[in-house]
């Protein structure tokens, strides 16, 4: 009678680690809780603005094209499988590096203060100040930023450094560039590192929390951002010697026939 208790208690055992590793994870899935037809508030768009070591490529038309061409500095181009050529043709943009104290020293106008401010705000003030100054009475000036990059890293499937192309990025599409995360991605955890007045500052996002995801600072992204993405616990226990044994159930099925042969050489 005492060993049928004992056999039902080792099947109860197995029987629960078993339904324990077939759960469903609760940490995977994105925006829990953001059902169709919700609405979230988003932080205010944080659109990317100039700072020091930024290239600006700023490109002038007007209805002169040898006038506007001026403005039009030749700059080097590579292009796939071809060598070095210089860009002279009227669709060509110079490109302005901004100094460390936020200017850029333009064609005829001289240093312009651009640091804070965002491409489409550069371009007109550009084009007033060369409007105002009837140097092209007709102006239209693109600016566009040429390396605005964020890096992804971590557990993600394609980690790397990556364009923005946009003005406002968020944290969602420059992980989506970098292929999603992995399966043993900690999505709970985020990590973005952006530098801040000299210092580095570090935000934490959770991206199966819809409400503190959207309302985070880092949630739209800026120039040389920092996304890392830290492995779940499983992952780092894959780093020790049977880091995750105790997890599986043929442990917990080892762990109860052993109990149970203690059992029965205690009862005889």
């Amino acid at each position: 009678m005492k060993k049928k208790y004992i056999g039902l208690l080792v099947a109860a055992v197995a029987v629960l680690s078993m339904l324990s590793a077939c759960s469903a994870p609760k940490d995977i899935t994105y925006m829990q809780g953001f059902d169709n037809g919700m609405a979230q508030e988003v932080r205010s768009q944080s659109r990317i603005t100039a700072q020091p070591d930024d290239r600006l490529g700023i490109y002038v038309s007007s209805s002169n094209p040898e006038l506007a061409q001026v403005f039009n500095l030749a700059i080097p181009q590579q292009r796939i499988g071809q060598a070095t050529t210089m860009a002279t043709s009227n669709q060509a943009s110079a490109a302005f590096t901004v100094a460390p104290d936020g200017t850029i020293n333009y064609p005829v106008l001289g240093e312009i203060k651009v640091a804070g401010m965002s491409r489409h705000d550069i371009a007109k003030l550009i084009q007033n100040e060369l409007r105002s100054s009837e140097q092209l009475k007709d102006a239209v000036v693109t600016v566009d930023f040429l390396n605005a990059t964020v890096s992804v890293l971590g557990d993600v499937n394609r980690p790397g450094e990556y364009p923005i192309d946009r003005d406002d990025m968020n944290v969602l599409q420059a992980i989506s560039k970098a292929g999603d995360l992995n399966i043993t991605g900690d999505r709970k955890n985020v990590l973005v590192v952006r530098e801040e007045n000299g210092k580095d500052v570090a935000y934490r996002l959770d991206l199966t929390n819809t409400a503190s995801l959207m309302q985070s600072p880092a949630f739209y992204l800026q120039q040389n951002d920092v996304v890392y993405v830290e492995p779940n616990n499983v992952k780092k226990r894959q780093a020790t010697v049977n880091g995750n044994t105790v997890l599986t159930p043929s442990f917990w099925l080892s762990v109860a026939s052993f109990l149970t042969t203690i059992v029965v050489l205690i009862i005889k």
